[in-house]
C-alpha cells in the first residue's frame, strides 16, 4: 500500500520519540486509552480526552476534526475549532494536553527519526518555569537574571526559529537564514553540512542551558522551536 501521510510524535507518552503513525486509513483516531475504548492512537495523558480528534483521509487530503475534547486541539499554536474541517500541511505541528504531547504531521516519510528525548511531565513544567528573555538589540540572552551573549550564528539561528515559533522550520531556511555567506550548491542552498548544523544546537543547549530552547529536530527534515519567549 502507498504511503498517505504521517504523524511523527515528538512527545507523548507511552510513544517512543520518534514514533511514526501511519494515517493510510480512511479516519485515524488519537485520544486516551481507557477501559471503555481504545483509539486508534492512544496516549497516557490525563488531559487528552478519550476521543479527542480524528484525521479523515478526503479528496487526498488530510483533515482533522477535534472531537469536542475537553482541552482542545492547538495547530500551529492556534486552537482548533470543535467538530470543524481543519486541512492538514507539511509541517504542521500539533499540540495536546497544555503542550506535554506534541505530534508533527507530514506528506513526506523520512527514514531518519526524531534526534530528540521524549520529556517527562515533570521535566516539561520545570522547563516551563525557568525565567528567560531574548533582547534583539543587545543579542543576548538572559536565563534566571544572567545575561549570556550571543554569537552570530546563535542570534541568526534563535532568531529564525523564533519568528516561525510552533513551527517546522525546513533545513533549506536555515542555512540561508544562518549562513548566508557560504558558497551556495547547484539548488542555490548554502552548503552547510547536518554536523555544522547539530553542533551549532549543541552549543546552544550546552551555554544557555537545554532546558532554555525547547527545540524539537526531525532529522533530515528541520526545527521546532517550542517558544513562550519574550523579547526584550
Amino acid at each position: 500500500m502507498d504511503n498517505f501521510a504521517c504523524l511523527y510524535v515528538i512527545r507523548g507518552e507511552p510513544f517512543p520519540s520518534g514514533t511514526c503513525v501511519n494515517l493510510n486509513a480512511k479516519e485515524t483516531v488519537v485520544g486516551r486509552v481507557s477501559h471503555q475504548l481504545t483509539p486508534d492512537v492512544a496516549f497516557t495523558n490525563a488531559f487528552i480526552s478519550r476521543q479527542h480528534f480524528v484525521i479523515r483521509k478526503e479528496q487526498e487530503k488530510a483533515v482533522l476534526y477535534d472531537l469536542g475534547s475537553l482541552h482542545g486541539t492547538e495547530v500551529n499554536g492556534e486552537r482548533v475549532k470543535p467538530h470543524e474541517p481543519y486541512v492538514l500541511n507539511n509541517f504542521d505541528i500539533i499540540k495536546l494536553a497544555k503542550g506535554m504531547t506534541v505530534l508533527h504531521f507530514s506528506y513526506l516519510f523520512a527514514d531518519q527519526t526524531l534526534d530528540i528525548e521524549p520529556l517527562s511531565i515533570t521535566k516539561r513544567l520545570q522547563a516551563i518555569e525557568t525565567s528567560f528573555s531574548v533582547d534583539w538589540e543587545k543579542r543576548e540572552c538572559v536565563v534566571d537574571g544572567r545575561r549570556i551573549a550571543m554569537s552570530e550564528k546563535e542570534f541568526l539561528l534563535i532568531r529564525i526559529l523564533y519568528e516561525n515559533a510552533n513551527r517546522l522550520v525546513p533545513l533549506d531556511v536555515i542555512k540561508s537564514s544562518v549562513w548566508p555567506e557560504r558558497a551556495v550548491e547547484d539548488a542555490g542552498i548554502p552548503n552547510v553540512t547536518l554536523d555544522e548544523l547539530n553542533a551549532l544546537i549543541y552549543r546552544l543547549r550546552k551555554k544557555y542551558g537545554k532546558d532554555t530552547f525547547m527545540i524539537s529536530a526531525v532529522r533530515g527534515i528541520g526545527y521546532v522551536l517550542e517558544s513562550e519567549l519574550k523579547s526584550s
